[in-house]
């Protein structure tokens, strides 16, 4: 194993932003910034050897400071949306921003990828780990509390990249963290997913309002276009006259996945048939969010000069369900003063 640190830019203030590359006995390797803790790159093989870099993102520091489809991102304290711009801890209400609508999108709009964290690499028994650290104030984004955070990225020999989440805080407060790397498994800037194929872990899945808000309903995916209990290509039926593809626009939804809380298990398979690339993504917690890249469209030049546009990538952000402050039903993302919030999503790669 590997790790190799590099200057990748400075900030307007001349604080300097470096690049960490992790890289095992494979040459698998994957590459992070301290701008945002942000993972940039993921270079793995397909069937016949050759890598390829699977997810999307700029080569360049300025626009990892816009970055407006969040590439590559920790998202935090809260990921995904939460109704009506408002979140109530404890019997009081804490206004956040109404960044998307009439709700708060990804604890927008102070995001954490548009800060500087500090990192340490290590040697671990597992592979090659990087933790990147952030203190977040109280009333940070609106939220209350002052928070410790940890977000980790080990990457081991069976070419895995593990990413642990870690987060405590003095007051009552919410803890929802994902990730928000958009996967190609053909090739960042090689067009569209719809011919790869996904499996989810999940017989269910919460559907939403016109504004991406969970009605609270925990509904069957049996016999609908949201079924991907056997492994289907993304585009056979996203464009299936069904109301949740109508209202977001795609896939663009929270899975409710079919394993007990807590339990370390596989989520979700992608695989691109043509190179032969697969992603296994594993998580303990409780949803994950398929998102097709429906908005992804005139955005800045992407790596090599890419072209980005809809539908050109895939997300797994592993979560708690969206809005899930405001249902009780659902799992709670509140964290209670002085605990410790701690969760892991693996994203495993190989060929076939």
């Amino acid at each position: 194993m590997a790790v190799e640190k590099e200057l990748f830019g400075k900030m307007p203030s001349g604080e300097e932003v470096l690049k960490y590359t992790l890289t095992n006995k494979h040459g698998v390797s994957a590459s992070f910034i301290t701008l945002g803790a942000v993972w940039v790159s993921m270079m793995v093989p397909d069937r016949e050897g050759k890598m390829g870099d699977v997810v999307l993102g700029y080569d360049d520091l300025d626009s990892y400071r816009k970055n407006p489809p969040h590439f590559g991102a920790p998202i935090g304290r809260n990921a995904n949306r939460i109704g009506g711009a408002v979140i109530t801890i404890g019997g009081v209400d804490y206004k956040l921003e109404a960044n998307n609508g009439p709700n708060n999108l990804h604890s927008g709009p102070n995001l954490y990828h548009s800060r500087v964290w500090k990192c340490e690499a290590s040697e671990t028994e597992k592979g090659s780990r990087l933790d990147f650290y952030l203190k977040s104030p109280d009333g940070d984004q609106g939220y209350p509390g002052n928070a410790d955070i940890t977000v980790s990225y080990t990457l081991t020999e069976d070419d895995s990249l593990v990413l642990g989440y870690e987060m405590t805080c003095d007051r009552d407060t919410v803890a929802n963290f994902t990730n928000h790397s958009y996967f190609n498994l053909a090739g960042q800037g090689s067009g569209d997913v719809l011919k790869q194929e996904v499996w989810l872990n999940a017989t269910h899945y919460t559907p939403a309002d016109e504004v991406s808000i969970p009605t609270g309903e925990i509904a069957p995916v049996a016999g609908t276009p949201m079924d991907f209990t056997e492994m289907k290509a993304v585009g056979r039926d996203i464009e299936e006259p069904f109301t949740a593809l109508i209202l977001g626009k795609g896939y663009d939804h929270n899975w409710v996945l079919d394993h007990e809380p807590g339990e370390l298990s596989l989520a979700a398979r992608a695989k691109d048939p043509k190179s032969g690339r697969v992603m296994e993504t594993y998580t303990d917690l409780p949803g994950i969010q398929f998102y097709t890249a429906n908005f992804l469209k005139d955005e800045l030049t992407g790596k090599g000069g890419a072209h980005y546009d809809r539908r050109h990538a895939f997300c797994f952000e592993t979560q708690y369900y969206p809005d899930a402050c405001h249902k009780e039903h659902f799992p709670s993302p509140i964290l209670k003063a002085g605990e410790v919030y701690r969760t892991t999503t693996v994203y495993k790669f190989y060929a076939e």
